[in-house]
């Protein structure tokens, strides 16, 4: 039987929902006899493959790079899952969005350091006006709420998509759970 090709992305999130899903502890062996992680900060792959059966979303949308990786992500995913709040919502990186770039980068890199105040200007993504949830870019196929989800949801939901299945995971979890 061939495997299904599993990927995991990380946006701007805290790591939290990739921790969570190592979390599932020994079940990943049994899971990994279905799947084959394909793209994941969890292996040494650099560049996103084609044909990805399910891709694990981690993270809100908040720079330009962001833009760019969520639509090559869903253009090479059938089933694309938003995982955890920041990617579902926005979350904590979306709490910049009231006070707008200028004011978050003045009071990161002027009002928080004690030394050599400066902000950065090489190497960094822009940031985009809103920090957004996934699906304002992209089509999500299934989102996974909570901060981060428990493994016990994330192993579940997986194992139904893999089976071809819809998760029905409502019981399961809820926004910050």
């Amino acid at each position: 039987m061939k495997k299904i090709k599993l990927a995991t992305v990380w946006l701007d999130g805290c790591s939290g929902c990739h921790m969570s899903f190592l979390d599932t502890d020994e079940r990943i062996l049994g899971l990994l006899e279905h799947v084959e992680i394909v793209y994941s900060p969890l292996v040494d792959i650099k560049t996103f493959p084609e044909n990805v059966d399910i891709t694990l979303i981690e993270g809100s949308v908040s720079t330009n790079e962001d833009v760019v990786k969520i639509k090559k992500v869903r253009a090479h995913t059938k089933t694309l899952v938003a995982l955890g709040d920041c990617a579902v919502t926005g979350n904590v990186p979306a709490m910049r969005n009231p006070f707008g770039v200028e004011a978050t980068i003045d009071r990161a890199y002027f009002h928080l350091v004690q030394h050599n105040p400066l902000t950065p200007s090489e190497y960094l993504p822009r940031l985009l006006d809103k920090v957004v949830p996934v699906h304002d870019v992209v089509k999500v196929d299934f989102h996974v709420p909570g901060c981060p989800p428990p493994a016990d949801t994330i192993y579940y939901a997986l194992t139904e998509l893999v089976r071809g299945r819809m998760p029905d995971i409502k019981l399961m979890t809820r926004f910050g759970k």
